[in-house]
């Protein structure tokens, strides 16, 4: 391995290219402008989604895909699930190797409902994958960048790949843990922005911290029930990908999520939100995914449902949170027991 290649120079993509430098290895980032990529280079900066961080010398950035993967057997991929299959078919037609691809992306895509790693497996021909795994938890990217203490999960099928991502990103400020689970890995990444919209929005209509507490519990509820439908081992999600990325992404002022949903709360329009965010909000795209995954799998998904309904049907926002509130009485005791514990069979 000549060099790690970094599809994404983003705040995430970035802060985690600082966590491999800093590990020893050169970083090649590629990025679709030429002009970003000249920035990262000659200042040593990435002032639009990392301002004030010095960027270290063995980390360069490219706008041509096929400069930055020649020559590496490490894809560590970074992008936007909106985006993920355009940047996967390039990719494909770049590579003249079999690569192992480490995925940090958060979102199912709409309508086929895959996972990234189900995505990753259809978009790159077989003889260039040799293995994939995703990296997720709870890690705001401003706080990586400063070295603050960080610990995540990293998850594959394939167990030597698992241990092998462990080991490039491991160090003493970014602690990474293994999960063979990579299906609840994912939607754990995933679900959560879910319910940081929510959280986001009821605190826009001057909600405080039950609200917040009610919805982080409750939403954690729905993950859980949804993922083991989905055949996920219910036990990851009370993990760093679960419970700990929910807590994170709900309660901090670096939520891109979080801050989407304030400004729903406070009476913006979706899209103005989306426009005026200039970074990703993949909590939009994943509710519709949520949704559709809830009617597939009939999985009861109230706050899914209602936050559905607030962005795609026009929905008044404090009425869906008056509609939650209004739901028929249940047991929360049962309802954790039957998530948690397997039916016996009969």
């Amino acid at each position: 391995m000549s060099h790690i290649a970094l599809l994404g120079a983003g705040s995430w993509g970035t802060a985690l290219a600082l966590v491999l430098a800093d590990n020893g290895f050169q970083v090649k980032i590629w990025t679709r402008r030429s002009e970003h990529a000249h920035e990262i280079n000659y200042n040593r900066t990435n002032e639009k989604y990392l301002p004030n961080i010095v960027l270290p010398s063995n980390i360069l950035a490219n706008s041509t895909m096929a400069d930055v993967v020649d020559g590496s057997n490490i894809i560590v991929l970074v992008t936007p699930t909106k985006s993920m299959r355009e940047v996967l078919k390039t990719l494909n037609k770049q590579l003249t190797q079999p690569v192992s691809i480490i995925h940090a992306s958060k979102g199912i895509e709409p309508d086929s409902l895959k996972r990234i790693s189900e995505i990753i497996e259809e978009e790159i021909d077989k003889q260039w994958l040799k293995s994939i795994a995703v990296l997720s938890g709870p890690s705001h990217a401003e706080e990586v960048s400063l070295r603050q203490p960080t610990t995540v999960t990293v998850s594959s099928i394939d167990k030597q790949a698992c241990e092998a991502a462990q080991d490039l990103f491991i160090n003493d400020y970014f602690r990474v843990y293994t999960n063979k689970d990579i299906i609840g890995v994912e939607l754990g990444g995933a679900l959560k922005n879910i319910i940081a919209l929510g959280v986001g929005i009821c605190n826009g209509l001057g909600y405080g911290d039950n609200t917040r507490a009610a919805l982080i519990t409750r939403g954690l509820a729905e993950i859980t029930r949804l993922g083991k439908a989905m055949g996920a081992n219910p036990l990851t999600f009370s993990g760093l990908t679960g419970v700990g990325d929910l807590i994170v992404t709900c309660t901090s002022k670096h939520s891109r999520n979080w801050r989407a949903g304030y400004a729903l709360g406070q009476g913006k329009t979706l899209q103005d939100v989306l426009d005026n965010m200039g970074m990703a909000v993949e909590g939009v795209r994943t509710t519709m995914a949520a949704y559709q995954l809830s009617q597939k799998y009939a999985v009861d998904m109230p706050i899914t449902v209602e936050l559905y309904s607030v962005l795609f049907k026009n929905k008044n926002a404090k009425q869906a949170v008056d509609d939650l509130m209004q739901r028929k009485r249940t047991h929360e005791v049962e309802d954790l027991t039957a998530m948690l514990i397997p039916k016996e069979k009969k």
